[in-house]
């Protein structure tokens, strides 16, 4: 099989979080090249009328737990953090920075901001303790700042947004296997259906 999936994402995502942490396991099973496509939730949410789930108190407290069961199922750590949900912006300009200009460490990025916002529900609201999991993992904070405050970075991402918005996407994570689409985490078994198709 050599068909490849698109993964649209935001890191304050708990569900993309989820499906990030299947990937791997995911990609090694159906063969499929992946296209990761950062995007800024929010943007989406108030392009297309859509909130997060968890503005809903019987929404969220349902999702909350839903959640839990497939990280149970998973062997998957989810916790979350102070003022959730949060505003990613800057983390996303960072993403799709890192992905523009130092693609080898785009991926190590995405892995460690999923990890201390899901993982170990770290408080990224904080900067000294971004600057504390950027170095943790390799990355020199003044460097990540920097990339993330430029315009041309930002203009990027909100290229990604948009095009995520016209092609009907209003939650993370998505999914598109060719004109196909699939929203959310627990619809990864028709992602696999699709690439088989």
């Amino acid at each position: 099989m050599s068909k490849q999936l698109e993964f649209w994402f935001d890191l304050g995502s708990p569900a993309a979080y989820l499906a990030w942490k299947r990937l791997p396991k995911f990609l090694a099973r159906t063969g499929a090249g992946v296209a990761y496509k950062p995007m800024l939730l929010g943007g989406v949410f108030k392009a297309q009328g859509n909130a997060s789930p968890v503005t809903i108190p019987a929404k969220g407290k349902w999702l909350f737990g839903d959640l839990a069961r497939y990280a149970r199922r998973d062997g998957v750590p989810l916790g979350y953090p102070p003022g959730f949900p949060i505003n990613t912006l800057t983390l996303m300009r960072a993403a799709i920075g890192l992905q523009l200009r130092r693609p080898e460490r785009f991926l190590p990025y995405v892995g460690a901001m999923f990890d201390a916002i899901f993982g170990q529900a770290r408080d990224l609201r904080d900067e000294k303790v971004v600057a504390e999991v950027l170095s943790k993992a390799g990355f020199d904070p003044a460097e990540i700042s920097a990339l993330a405050a430029d315009p041309e970075v930002k203009q990027a991402l909100i290229r990604n947004t948009e095009e995520a918005v016209a092609r009907g996407v209003f939650g993370a994570p998505t999914f598109f296997v060719g004109d196909q689409m699939f929203w959310g985490q627990d619809r990864m078994d028709f992602v696999a259906e699709a690439l088989a198709a």
